[in-house]
């Protein structure tokens, strides 16, 4: 799958897509999701409720966000890839959904297995799709979308968060 083209997704996205290494879409998604799983399994048990400043998510916290993006981008995707031009794909705050997500009683390698279990499946949609249905756009706020937009946001979206972590968490 080629990168998306500018015109097909929002331009604020453009800064997680400025990380993603040269290469196929779907080989980064694998390699993306195995090099995660790798990292967040090597985070101290003694750390997944750090914080590193009063009012920021604990490291918990970060991967349900990530995880609530992947399952929200995966259904973007699903939906262009569909070529439906009629859904709605308005924003979400990741604060509201943060605030609305308690994570407190479970532990980060439960999460891991989640964040592990999403990315196979958003592999799976992605993977046989043809040009035409990655490329189709679709229509989320103000700007379009395609589903290679969306495996772009997925891989760049975790190398961003993945980064906040070993800087300031860890």
């Amino acid at each position: 799958m080629q990168r998306p083209l500018p015109g097909e997704y929002n331009p604020y996205f453009q800064r997680y897509f400025d990380l993603i290494p040269e290469g196929d879409l779907i080989d980064l998604l694998r390699q993306n999701g195995g090099e995660a799983v790798e990292f967040l399994l090597s985070i101290p048990q003694e750390k997944e409720n750090y914080a590193y400043a009063e009012g920021k998510w604990n490291i918990k916290e970060v991967l349900n966000h990530i995880n609530d993006a992947e399952r929200i981008f995966a259904y973007r995707s699903l939906v262009a890839a569909r070529m439906d031009g009629t859904a709605n794909l308005s924003s979400f705050d990741e604060n509201d959904y943060a605030r609305n997500a308690d994570v407190s009683h479970r532990d980060l390698k439960d999460l891991i297995e989640e964040f592990r279990i999403l990315r196979e499946s958003s592999i799976f949609l992605l993977y046989n799709l043809k040009d035409q249905q990655s490329s189709f756009r679709a229509q989320s706020g103000l700007y379009p979308f395609t589903a290679r937009a969306g495996a772009s946001f997925l891989i760049g979206h975790v190398i961003h968060h993945i980064n906040v972590l070993k800087e300031r968490y860890l």
